[in-house]
């Protein structure tokens, strides 16, 4: 964060919790300093020499302190007021010292903290902090020559004990000063690294928001623009299949009649596919095209995929099970792709991971790719992760399930089931 940045930011003003605790603690610290100067008055403790009337001593008690209720709405008021009042106290020879120095160390530290134009804020502490130590200097320039001559008789250090006593008043007043600038000037950029953390994290909040959603409807994008071209060559074939059927109809009925059956077969074929992929359709990108310039992929290059993993240094085997049945391309896509993702999250998520299983399941009514290793994640797993939302989408697009997660006895696994489609001839 810049200076600039820093100058032009405004600290928001107190709370009302924050306003009621400052009435609270100014009246509390009122009542303190009334309390300290009985004490002072009983004991005679009048190191300022003759003190005022009761009256005036009760007033600069409270003109130092009560100004501490407002001190976060008005610190620049609140800090010119009290500074002046414990002057003005001082010269008038009040005798509350203690409570009033802690209000005055309040003021400074609050305009500090709170001010909310940084260049007067500074300013301003600088100016009462100077002021504070010309009145010190003349207050030891005018007390110097009332010192009694005994004053000092016990003195026995090698630093001359006028000199001595000068450099302990400044050395206790540096600190006391010192300090409360440099905590003022802490919060208020405590306050300000604060806020930066809230707003960048409001900010990486909105941005996953989007990342999110736009990662849904990139992955309907690109699975639509994949399917395109399955679905324009079940047309084709069905355009050049009707023109043989139009042209033997006369001449070979059983040739015409087996050009029928193949249309009907890419029509069912390709009625689905579009019946999946109607919602996506919808979404349209003006992006540059990201599907695969080699041709869509397939479930029979899976095993291009477990033999990058053995490269990686993985014992990954592939097994087929069950009879296999031709599936839609879109389907077979979808389940190298979810293969393909389960892979690449075990290679680079996976630790400790020696092992790799891919298998490959012709069921009744579905195909499931089931992929599981023997790591274990080392971190937990992103719910919303770009892998994980193109995995649902693919699977969900085709009626299927998907399950990922833990294992029994230990590892990771992604299943995913598609159903498969009805043959011809048999009743939906």
């Amino acid at each position: 964060m810049d200076s600039s940045t820093d100058e032009n930011w405004r600290r928001p003003g107190p709370t009302p919790e924050q306003r009621r605790l400052d009435v609270y603690t100014g009246v509390a610290t009122t009542v303190l300093a009334l309390f300290s100067l009985t004490l002072a008055r009983s004991t005679g403790a009048f190191v300022l020499g003759p003190p005022p009337s009761w009256p005036e001593q009760i007033f600069w008690a409270v003109a130092v302190t009560l100004p501490l209720v407002l001190r976060r709405r008005h610190p620049v008021a609140v800090t010119l007021v009290i500074s002046i009042a414990f002057i003005a106290g001082q010269v008038r020879s009040a005798p509350e010292a203690q409570i009033s120095s802690g209000a005055l160390f309040a003021a400074i530290y609050t305009l500090g903290a709170w001010g909310r134009n940084r260049r007067l804020s500074r300013r301003l502490r600088i100016g009462v902090i100077a002021t504070m130590f010309l009145w010190l200097g003349i207050s030891y320039a005018t007390s110097v020559a009332s010192i009694p001559a005994d004053a000092f008789a016990g003195a026995v250090g090698p630093v001359p004990p006028i000199l001595a006593a000068l450099v302990n008043g400044v050395l206790v007043n540096g600190l006391f000063f010192g300090f409360a600038y440099f905590f003022g000037e802490t919060a208020w950029l405590a306050a300000r690294r604060q806020h930066e953390v809230q707003t960048r994290a409001e900010e990486l909040r909105r941005s996953q928001a989007e990342i999110r959603e736009h990662a849904v409807v990139g992955e309907r994008v690109r699975i639509a623009r994949e399917l395109h071209d399955v679905v324009a060559h079940h047309v084709s074939v069905m355009g050049v299949q009707a023109s043989a059927a139009r042209r033997v109809l006369d001449k070979d009925p059983v040739k015409a009649r087996a050009a029928l059956s193949a249309i009907e077969e890419t029509a069912r074929t390709a009625v689905d596919e579009l019946r999946r992929m109607l919602g996506l359709l919808r979404a349209r990108d003006g992006g540059p095209d990201r599907a695969d310039q080699s041709g869509p992929a397939g479930i029979d290059q899976v095993t291009a995929v477990v033999e990058r993993a053995r490269e990686a240094g993985l014992r990954a085997t592939v097994g087929t099970y069950g009879d296999p049945v031709p599936l839609p391309d879109s389907v077979s896509q979808a389940a190298y792709r979810v293969v393909q993702e389960a892979v690449t999250n075990t290679l680079k998520h996976a630790v400790g991971a020696t092992t790799l299983d891919v298998r490959i399941r012709y069921l009744a009514q579905e195909v499931e790719v089931d992929v599981t290793d023997d790591g274990h994640a080392a971190r937990p797993a992103n719910a919303d992760g770009l892998g994980l939302v193109g995995m649902r989408e693919r699977v969900a697009t085709h009626g299927g399930a998907l399950e990922v997660g833990p294992r029994v006895g230990g590892g990771w696994r992604v299943r995913a089931r598609f159903p498969l489609p009805l043959p011809v001839g048999r009743p939906a």
